[in-house]
């Protein structure tokens, strides 16, 4: 039939032409709405800018027309042929084309939104940049499709085959691709969103930069696949394999990695930071510069994984084996200012092989802090709080405290794994700026916290102050040096640890017991008893006003006793000074 005698049926009311055979027959712009053309030849038809909306076009043959700018929405194209036909940005809104063959056919920029393509066959399409959103394509054939910049959000997927398909910048929002068959597929900065590819075979697929963030990939293949720099934040991989995947530099925060099989991946710089890894297989995967801050490995098999250069800040392990790991150092801490890892472990050295599955002092929540002289422990508190403060949800408190032979020992607990050497170093260097800080602005302090500098009651205190003690074993062994350096260690403490009202006492008390058993260590007088009082008075402004006011306080028999005269002779030499 020409096209005249068809147009003058269409116009006098007809409606019914199936089966009628219009090839090769030129229609464009026309409007053929509400029209049957069941089973009708249109092969190389040209209806470009027509108009076939709610038409019913079942088996119709459309190879190679031209339908471009067609509307055909809420048209009926089940079992029709259409391969090869040329559809760019035809209106197929909420069409249906069940088992429809669009094999070669081109639907750029088309919009196929909500439109019901099921056991269609799509090979070798190009729906680059199409609309397809909320689309049902389950069990679709799109084999190499162009699917380039397409928007498939919340579209059904389900067994659909994709292999070798282009879906570079794709947006898969929501979409539901469970059991699909993407493998090779390229999905290079596509969109993936909470997309649920459950048991999807993505072997070989490129997702590199791709967005995954909550989406679940539950018993998915992606052996060999290639998610550099993906986003997988909270995806979901259980059961999952990834066997030698490579998911370098890939954010995998807070990742559900339950029974994964992850042997030989690639994860170089990974971010893993509150990833959930329990029975995940990670034997062999290169994990070198990956951030595993408070992952979670429970039961992790990490034999002959590469573990060098990761950050474990506050990571939970148990029941994981890290004697056959390669690692040569890792970092305990990281700088969430500077968004890098810090504290490097073993600090001047590489592990040993073997060593990093061993527990070591140095890597523990338990800091030892030595120092030469007795601390002032407002100043040590302020100093642990600034310690704290600059590392991220760090929390230290004292353990305990002891006095060694050659200075005293303080024991400080960290709320995480630390390296205990690097902290103690760093509480070392940072107590006496906060101790010189503390001594300039204690009245401030003090009057900012309603407090008044403690005044020494001596009908009060004095009885607090412990009696001297001197092991007998070293008066009987009359080693004049052994005994020197003993009276003078814990004079010493003495004069570091107590004011002057309370030392005067303390230290008199130790001389007097000395006295009674035959001692006498006159050169204790000015190398060790005055010289202390000078010094400390040099460091603490606060000791020495201290120091001053008892000269002017102390009872005539605290004045004239030995150790009133070489207090007074060290505040002499202050004044001199």
């Amino acid at each position: 039939m020409n096209r005249q005698d068809f147009l003058d049926r269409y116009q006098a009311g007809e409606r019914n032409f199936t089966y009628i055979d219009l090839s090769g027959v030129n229609l464009s712009g026309v409007n053929l709405q509400d029209i049957n053309l069941t089973g009708a030849n249109l092969t190389g038809v040209n209806l470009s800018w027509a108009v076939l909306s709610q038409t019913q076009l079942v088996g119709v043959c459309f190879r190679r027309a031209d339908l471009r700018n067609t509307v055909l929405t809420r048209s009926n194209l089940n079992q029709s042929n259409l391969s090869g036909a040329n559809l760019t940005k035809a209106d197929l809104r909420f069409a249906t084309l069940k088992q429809a063959d669009l094999n070669w056919a081109v639907l750029i920029e088309a919009d196929l939104s909500n439109t019901d393509l099921t056991g269609a066959k799509l090979d070798q399409i190009n729906l680059e940049k199409a609309k397809l959103n909320h689309a049902l394509l389950i069990g679709a054939e799109l084999m190499e499709a162009n699917l380039t910049h397409a928007s498939l959000i919340a579209a059904n997927l389900t067994g659909a085959n994709l292999r070798e398909s282009r879906l570079t910048g794709a947006n898969l929002k929501d979409a539901i691709l469970a059991q699909s068959n993407l493998t090779e597929a390229d999905l290079n900065g596509a969109t993936l969103r909470s997309a649920n590819l459950t048991g999807a075979d993505l072997h070989r697929v490129v997702l590199t930069g791709a967005d995954l963030t909550d989406a679940v990939l539950d018993g998915a293949d992606l052996s060999r696949g290639n998610l550099t720099g993906a986003y997988l934040l909270k995806t979901s991989f259980k059961k999952a394999y990834l066997l030698r995947a490579n998911l370098e530099e890939v954010y995998l925060l807070w990742s559900d990695l339950t029974e994964a099989n992850l042997r030989g991946a690639n994860l170089r710089r990974a971010d893993l930071s509150g990833a959930y890894l329990g029975d995940t297989i990670l034997s062999e995967a290169d994990l070198r510069d990956a951030l595993l801050i408070e992952s979670h490995l429970i039961r992790t098999n990490l034999e002959g994984a590469k573990l060098t250069g990761c950050c474990i800040h506050n990571w939970e392990k148990s029941e994981v084996e890290l004697n056959k790991v390669e690692c040569e150092y890792v970092y305990t801490e990281f700088d969430y200012t500077n968004k890098k890892p810090k504290n490097r472990y073993p600090s001047d050295r590489d592990f040993l092989p073997g060593e990093f599955g061993q527990d070591s002092p140095q890597d523990s929540q338990l800091i030892p802090v030595e120092f030469t002289e007795y601390p002032n422990w407002e100043a040590l508190v302020y100093t642990l709080v600034k310690v704290a403060d600059d590392s991220h949800e760090l929390e230290l408190m004292i353990q305990g405290f002891e006095t060694k032979p050659d200075g005293f020992l303080l024991q400080v607990r960290a709320n995480h794994l630390v390296n205990a050497k690097l902290m103690s170093q760093q509480i070392l260097n940072s107590y006496p700026l906060m101790k010189q800080k503390l001594l300039q602005k204690r009245s401030d302090i003090l009057g900012l916290l309603s407090l008044e500098v403690p005044i020494f009651n001596a009908e009060e205190d004095l009885d607090a102050i412990p009696e001297a003690v001197i092991s007998p074993a070293i008066i009987e062994g009359n080693n004049h040096q052994t005994l020197y350096q003993e009276v003078s260690r814990q004079i010493q403490g003495i004069l570091r640890s107590q004011e002057p009202e309370k030392f005067v006492v303390s230290v008199q008390r130790l001389l007097d017991f000395l006295a009674k058993n035959g001692v006498e260590l006159e050169d204790l007088q000015h190398q060790v008893i005055i010289q202390g009082i000078v010094q400390r008075a040099q460091k603490e402004p606060l000791f020495k006003e201290n120091l001053f006011r008892w000269e002017q306080v102390a009872t005539p028999s605290e004045r004239v006793s030995l150790m009133g005269e070489l207090v007074r002779f060290a505040i002499a030499l202050l004044w001199e000074e």
